[in-house]
């Protein structure tokens, strides 16, 4: 529905903008060429949107799938759906500019340049033009691809090469230094060799002297274990001592310990036996009070039974007292009543004073007298007035007399009060005195339990003594235990000392006999200067063999700088190569774009395009506007660039201007004809035939006048392409009826009711 739609193509207008429904289907039965094609939208609603599209052609039995060209059938997917209605029709957007005119669709105008030439390639069958150029056009991307991946090859080659140079300018000399290493590994061979023949000779001076040394240390050897074994005796002891100390301290604090135990438990005993002294003393008080209990019981309820009365007859004169109020406000209610009829009896007995005053008393007229009437009425409720007044007297009566008896009894109130007081005061003490026997009363087991409890706290105070013992016979043990340990102890320590002592006087006595050592100075200074002699070898051999290295990664780096020059040379030359075929492709894509052959093929065919046009102006709407097609026009340097406009010629005030300019209905009629113009272009220079124009609403901006030249021009475009009819959607009734038929859907839906009804 493009006059629905804001913008052009399929992708301006949404169906679901107008489902509601989970699975919705729309399908549109046409005929192209003289076959029959229906078209099958499937729209979901499930949470995610999902469109199928499906076009089938019928064929013998039924409908079957079209196939396309290129062998792939209509499956469902839009974009094969699309595809196929472009080959039996056209593409959509040359369908929706030409052929299917709205009046909610763009412009000609309005069109950008890069629009307007892919709509007039198409229309000019320079699509396989296109699609070459599209293929230049991504071989030329495919070209700048590899050749940025070429460029970083060479890149990487001359930065290997760099590298290298820079490493075989650090490894300079390497051949000179190696001679030089090879006469120091020489040397410090030779010096090795006379430092191990002068070690020989004095190890075998000191070969004798070896037996003897062995013995002296293992002397030494035995000095030291006597040494070592005392100092590990000692100090087992030594530990010991801190151990018996602890155990001399623990028993110290247990005595104390039980000392204060002694004493606490004795304090406790005094304290216990005067509070259960002071709870037995209670023994007389309890027993009185467990036999008045009764009695006091009796007291109570006595004075409960004495209060409950005087409250009662309380209560009573209390009601009395409220009784005297409300009859107190009865009788001014009756005064009020009272004095309000009396009121009432007066204007009555006036209004019947007037009987013998009226003139027309006996006459005729009487009857009709209002004051007379008036006077009659009032004779007649007199005697009411009268009975009010006696019953009220007689009601205030009975209420004075009730006044009277309220009063009586109200003026006893204030002594009845304080006899009552008086009651609960007494009854209070008699409670509270109950209270303290019934606390005395429960307290017969606790003082039966103190009795009971002093005889034996007496008891155990009597045997403990006055103070703790010092000591217990355990206690005692304990610190002669301790004290028997602490003395062996001390008698080990002195006994191991004296086996250590003489143990290393025995082995002095022994080294003594030995003969006195050789110097060792000799044979030390012999095996330094063979280590020394050996260290300078390795060393020399280390540095030949470094060097040696460097020279090999000397010869290896100039063979690798001679491959990393053969591939930069190489990179060298594929990076030129392929810059030709870029300048080449390029140049290609350029004039196979729609600013290339298709842009000379759109400037051939603009005069024919403004002819199509200017014809449908002029057999419509008389010689005033005339078009004309600019597809180059000149930059601010007065260059020539790629562009698109249609300049309308207006003969009637002789000037000039672009279509986007023009007035907006006569614009309308204008785009309309250059619409029609294509129309008529595709049909008859392209092959296309389609035998049916349509148009929805696109005479809106038009006036009545210029409404009837649109039809006129809709006739000659159907005349010009041979065309077999428009269907056109209006909302002018007289445009309406110059259709030559109508389609009314209003009444078909009416016939439709009434044949279901």
């Amino acid at each position: 529905m493009p006059s629905r739609a804001g913008a052009d193509g399929l992708g301006a207008f949404s169906y679901y903008d107008h489902v509601f429904l989970p699975e919705s289907t729309k399908e549109l039965v046409w005929r192209h060429g003289g076959k029959r094609y229906k078209s099958q939208l499937v729209l979901r609603v499930n949470g995610k949107k999902k469109t199928e599209a499906f076009l089938f052609e019928h064929c013998g039995p039924g409908w079957a799938p079209v196939v396309l060209r290129d062998g792939n059938v209509s499956d469902g997917k839009v974009e094969t759906y699309e595809k196929a209605v472009a080959e039996i029709l056209c593409p959509a957007d040359t369908f929706f500019t030409s052929v299917f005119s709205a009046q909610g669709k763009r412009p000609l105008s309005a069109f950008k340049n890069a629009e307007i030439k892919t709509l007039l390639a198409d229309l000019l069958g320079l699509e396989q033009v296109r699609q070459q150029g599209a293929l230049a056009a991504d071989v030329v991307k495919q070209l700048k691809a590899g050749l940025a991946v070429v460029r970083q090859g060479l890149a990487r080659a001359q930065e290997d090469a760099a590298g290298t140079r820079r490493s075989l300018a650090e490894l300079d000399g390497a051949s000179q230094a190696l001679l030089a290493a090879t006469a120091e590994r020489t040397s410090t061979a030779a010096r090795l060799d006379a430092a191990r023949q002068k070690l020989a000779t004095v190890t075998a001076e000191h070969t004798g002297a070896a037996e003897t040394e062995a013995r002296r240390r293992a002397l030494a050897d035995e000095a030291r274990r006597a040494k070592e074994e005392h100092d590990a005796a000692a100090q087992r002891l030594s530990q010991e001592l801190p151990r018996l100390q602890q155990r001399e301290t623990s028993l110290q604090q247990r005595i104390a310990e039980r000392c204060q135990t002694h004493g606490r438990r004795r304090a406790q005993l005094v304290k216990d036996i005067a509070a259960l002294t002071a709870v037995a003393r209670l023994r007389e008080s309890v027993e009185r009070a467990a036999a008045r209990r009764d009695f006091a019981r009796r007291v109570v309820a006595r004075c409960q039974a004495i209060v409950g009365r005087r409250q009662a007859r309380v209560d009573v004169l209390e009601q009395a007292k409220a009784t005297l109020v409300a009859r107190r406000r009865e009788v001014e209610s009756i005064d009020r009543e009272a004095g309000q009829i009396a009121l009432r009896q007066a204007d009555l007995q006036r209004r019947f004073g007037l009987t013998s005053h009226v003139p027309c008393a006996g006459m005729d007229i009487q009857g009709q007298c209002q004051l007379l009437g008036d006077a009659r009425e009032a004779k007649a409720l007199l005697p009411s007035a009268d009975a009010a007044l006696t019953g009220l007297a007689e009601k205030k009566r009975v209420a004075q007399q009730e006044i009277a008896d309220a009063e009586t009894a109200v003026h006893a109130l204030p002594a009845e009060a304080q006899l009552r007081n008086q009651a609960e005061q007494m009854l209070e003490t008699v409670e509270q005195r109950l209270r303290h026997i019934e606390l005395l009363c429960a307290r017969r087991e606790e003082v039966t339990r103190a009795a009971q409890t002093i005889d034996g706290h007496t008891a155990e105070l009597a045997t403990l003594p006055e103070q703790a013992a010092p000591e217990t016979e355990d206690e005692r043990a304990e610190r002669t235990d301790i004290a028997a340990a602490r003395t062996r102890v001390q008698d080990e320590l002195s006994r191991i000392t004296v086996v250590r002592d003489e143990a290393l006087t025995r082995i002095a006595e022994q080294v003594a006999l030995l003969p006195p050592p050789l110097d060792a100075a000799g044979l030390n200074t012999a095996r330094q200067e063979v280590e020394g002699a050996t260290r300078a070898a390795t060393a020399a051999e280390a540095a030949e063999s470094c060097a040696r290295q460097r020279e090999e990664r000397a010869k290896a780096l100039g063979e690798q700088l001679a491959e990393i020059a053969a591939k930069e040379g190489a990179a060298i030359r594929a990076a030129k190569r392929v810059e030709d075929e870029l300048a080449t492709w390029s140049l290609l894509a350029k004039c196979l774009s729609n600013d290339g052959v298709i842009a000379l093929d759109i400037d051939d065919a603009g005069p024919t395009f403004a002819a199509l046009a200017n014809e449908l102006l002029l057999a419509c709407y008389g010689p005033r506007f005339t078009l004309q097609v600019i597809t180059q026009s000149t930059n601010g340097k007065g260059e020539l660039r790629e562009d698109f406009d249609i300049v309308v010629h207006d003969g009637s005030r002789d000037e000039s201007k672009s279509l986007k300019l023009v007035s907006g209905g006569e614009r309308v009629w204008i785009n309309e004809c250059l619409t029609r113009a294509i129309a008529l272009y595709l049909s008859g220079n392209t092959g296309r035939r389609i035998g049916t124009l349509f148009s929805d609403e696109a005479d809106g901006p038009l006036d009545p006048e210029h409404k009837r030249m649109f039809m006129a021009m809709k006739r000659e475009v159907l005349r010009l392409g041979g065309y077999a009819c428009e269907f056109f959607v209006s909302q002018t009734p007289e445009l309406t009826g110059m259709a030559d038929r109508i389609i009314d859907l209003e009444g078909m839906t009416a016939q439709g009711a009434e044949a279901v009804a």
